[in-house]
């Protein structure tokens, strides 16, 4: 048995796991937890071995739901860093595989121990288990489009001052869930459009180019912060067809709000 690690958090396990891989790993059976660490952590380095996370297709939805966490994702995945993919048969145990140990997970309330074997013969056993599974694994669709395209289209689509402001929002949140637990993307999307009153087509034609959700999306959600008074229309003509509709922020405290603080006080407003 090599040292084994005792932390006190899954954030620290990773950073030594991560730290001291030459060549890729594999991520086995993660909780969600580890999962939203995993991303973090690899988004917070400069220059992240490949991680090939294997888990299982309920716990990779519902840390996907978290706009954050996915976008950060994919942009590990765009970039090489991270593959991921789901099996059907869950492995027996929480693990990171890579060329020369293998650590089981163990966690304790707020202490994670990550119990560690570089004996080469079970290395390259479990190593090649898992590397088998893997070949047979389904590839894990990201829907979400990589944080980095996000900001580089709203900037050049939009404008620097919105795509500016969608980064103060998206940094005052810890996460972007919607449902109660942080704005969703789109809310934020249609807030910060408000705040420099862009319109509503190009702001949901952005986001449907992009892949971040329909037009339709973005127009029943642009009607529920509306009736909830939260943003304002007002009707802008154009040469040829129906008038487009300009976004405003609507209440009085979000007008006055800066950007890092837009989310706190329209999550005040949404709960109300």
């Amino acid at each position: 048995m090599s040292e084994n690690l005792l932390t006190d958090g899954i954030a620290d396990l990773l950073d030594s796991v991560l730290d001291a891989a030459s060549t890729d790993l594999y991520v086995v059976n993660p909780s969600q937890g580890t999962i939203e660490e995993l991303i973090s952590v690899m988004t917070d380095l400069e220059s992240p071995p490949t991680v090939n996370l294997l888990a299982g297709e309920r716990s990779l939805k519902d840390v996907m739901d978290d706009f954050i966490v996915a976008s950060r994702a994919a942009n590990l995945v765009e970039a090489g860093h991270l593959s991921i993919r789901t099996t059907s048969s869950q492995p027996e145990n929480s693990l990171f595989i890579t060329e020369n140990e293998v650590v089981s997970i163990v966690t304790a309330g707020d202490r994670v121990a990550g119990l560690t074997t570089d004996d080469s013969d079970f290395v390259t056993s479990v190593r090649d288990r898992y590397a088998t599974v893997w070949d047979d694994a389904d590839e894990y669709a990201l829907r979400t489009p990589p944080l980095t395209e996000v900001r580089d289209t709203l900037s050049a689509d939009i404008s620097e001052a919105t795509a500016a402001d969608f980064d103060e929002v998206l940094a005052s949140l810890q996460t972007a869930r919607g449902n109660g637990d942080g704005l969703d993307e789109v809310t934020i999307s249609l807030l910060v459009a408000a705040k420099n009153g862009e319109l509503l087509y190009d702001i949901s034609k952005w986001g449907e180019d992009i892949g971040l959700a329909s037009k339709a999306t973005f127009s029943r959600t642009k009607t529920k912060l509306e009736d909830m008074g939260l943003i304002d229309t007002e009707k802008v003509p154009i040469d040829v067809g129906r008038p487009r509709l300009r976004l405003m922020l609507g209440d009085s405290r979000l007008q006055d709000a800066e950007a890092d603080q837009l989310a706190n006080v329209s999550q005040s407003l949404l709960s109300n």
